[in-house]
């Protein structure tokens, strides 16, 4: 079976099982699924189908999953923006190629028709496939950001075998690829996604007090928030089981107070990007930087400190710019490594190093 019709038929089987936790309430397996037919007769309407590329606005919550979730079905091409990404809609609807745009405010959603886009080789060619696919763009902050497209088919594909599910909060956002990751694998899983408000430590504890989380990817810049914040204090997370971090270095000082204040909860390293996917990861050691990363549909290799990966969930390709994917597989993922006894622990970006005297160095 396609791994998406897996996808489907494994929420289908949940029925009546939780789903999403919003603060409107709780949504079944069986409710969320008929809150995606509903979006399929609105999709329908408005003249979105298969390889129809599809943006739409906002921030998780029971709709935008329903709406993610119908694209799926309707096996279009779903570019989930976040209110952050108005001032720069143009530009990413011109890269994407979206065709129609759905935004959410206080009186329901509304349609967009963006009209006649230009042909794009890459988008053309993975229409043809007949795969529902993803548009999401690296960050931009060393100039014009990139349009990745994903075939979800691929990256379902990853997550194919079953395990236990977990009460899971949608921390991350929803245009990275770790959000929808994130999304994907918990409802896959049969877990329950619990949406927020807003990303304030204080929001996050009550969502995890209310939702009765056991799962909170985060940042390590979050978690420092949380303690400096104190709304842990305020309310019970004792039904944390894990919190996973990554995108950037964590400091030793903050992984052990967490660890402290947490000791119910495991930490874990994640690592990921958004061409390759999310790679499984591994610690020796609950307080050590030191992992070891691959999993199930990839394979890693240190040249010269840096990091390569080669991924059976890579990206179709940047929209954009060259594929920086060689002939052979293997992506330089510009992260800089040190290895021991099979572990390795990252040290930063190549594009943080600058030479000094000779000597490659990270600046202060």
């Amino acid at each position: 079976m396609p791994a998406f019709s897996e996808f489907i038929a494994r929420m289908t089987a949940r029925g009546a099982a939780p789903a999403v936790i919003s603060r409107a309430g709780e949504l079944s397996y069986a409710e969320l699924l008929r809150a995606s037919d509903r979006w399929i007769d609105r999709l329908q309407e408005h003249g979105v189908g298969a390889g129809t590329v599809c943006g739409y606005v906002g921030e998780f919550s029971p709709a935008t999953i329903a709406l993610f979730i119908a694209l799926m079905r309707r096996r279009a091409i779903a570019v989930p923006l976040t209110q952050n990404a108005e001032p720069d809609l143009d530009r990413f609807a011109e890269i994407a190629g979206i065709e129609r745009l759905i935004r959410f405010d206080r009186d329901g959603p509304t349609f967009s028709d963006l009209g006649v886009v230009a042909a794009n080789p890459l988008m053309d060619d993975f229409r043809r496939i007949g795969h529902p696919g993803l548009v999401v763009f690296t960050s931009g902050s060393t100039g014009r950001p990139k349009g990745i497209l994903h075939d979800l088919e691929r990256v379902l594909g990853k997550i194919a075998s079953e395990r236990a599910g977990w009460r899971t909060v949608l921390f991350l956002m929803m245009d990275h690829f770790g959000g929808v990751n994130t999304l994907l694998s918990t409802l896959a899983y049969g877990g329950v996604a619990i949406s927020l408000e807003q990303r304030s430590p204080e929001a996050v504890c009550q969502a995890i007090e209310q939702g009765r989380a056991e799962l909170l990817p985060t940042t390590p810049t979050f978690l420092n928030m949380i303690l400096a914040s104190g709304a842990r204090r305020h309310h019970e997370l004792s039904t944390l089981r894990l919190i996973t971090y990554g995108t950037e270095p964590m400091p030793e000082a903050t992984l052990r107070r967490i660890r402290e204040v947490m000791p119910q909860a495991e930490l874990k390293q994640t690592y990921g990007l958004s061409e390759l996917g999310v790679l499984h990861s591994q610690s020796p050691d609950p307080g050590s930087l030191w992992l070891r990363i691959g999993g199930k549909g990839f394979e890693t290799r240190v040249v010269e400190g840096m990091l390569h990966i080669r991924s059976a969930s890579s990206m179709v390709g940047y929209l954009n710019a060259p594929n920086p994917i060689d002939a052979d597989g293997w992506m330089n993922t510009g992260d800089l490594v040190e290895e021991k006894a099979g572990l390795i622990r990252f040290v930063g970006r190549a594009s943080e190093v600058i030479n000094v005297g000779g000597q490659k160095v990270f600046p202060m």
